[in-house]
């Protein structure tokens, strides 16, 4: 099992009104926008954006990151031998395959094996 790309989260009421000032930052546009409910997404550079209402994003609120892995069968295992916990089971996605994990330290991340195509797109273009 292999990390690709890790993404600091952050939490922005409107999407549009975030992602000026990143692609500033950054020098980028962003590499993946999807929504879901009321979520939107964007990923640009290192970041991972989430908005919507703040009821909404505080579902996803207990993650501190996210974390695209090759193989989320292998990471899996990798957790249980390490004593961590999988608090969400997992689960189908817009990008492909996620769970969210307790490490034994008390971190929760959402780990995603994202799909074939978005890891041609995005990380071996």
């Amino acid at each position: 099992m292999t990390i690709l790309k890790t993404y600091a989260r952050l939490w922005a009421d409107d999407l549009d009104q975030a992602l000026p000032l990143l692609e500033e930052l950054t020098g980028e546009q962003p590499h993946l926008r999807t929504a879901f409910d009321e979520i939107a997404l964007a990923a640009i550079g290192n970041f991972l954006v989430i908005a919507g209402p703040a009821e909404e994003r505080a579902r996803y609120a207990h993650a501190s990151a996210t974390v695209v892995v090759d193989d989320l069968g292998a990471l899996q295992a990798t957790l249980r031998s390490a004593g961590a916990t999988v608090t969400t089971p997992e689960t189908a996605g817009p990008t492909g395959r996620f769970l969210y994990a307790r490490h034994v330290g008390g971190a929760e991340i959402e780990y995603v094996e994202w799909t074939p195509e978005l890891v041609r797109r995005i990380i071996r273009p």
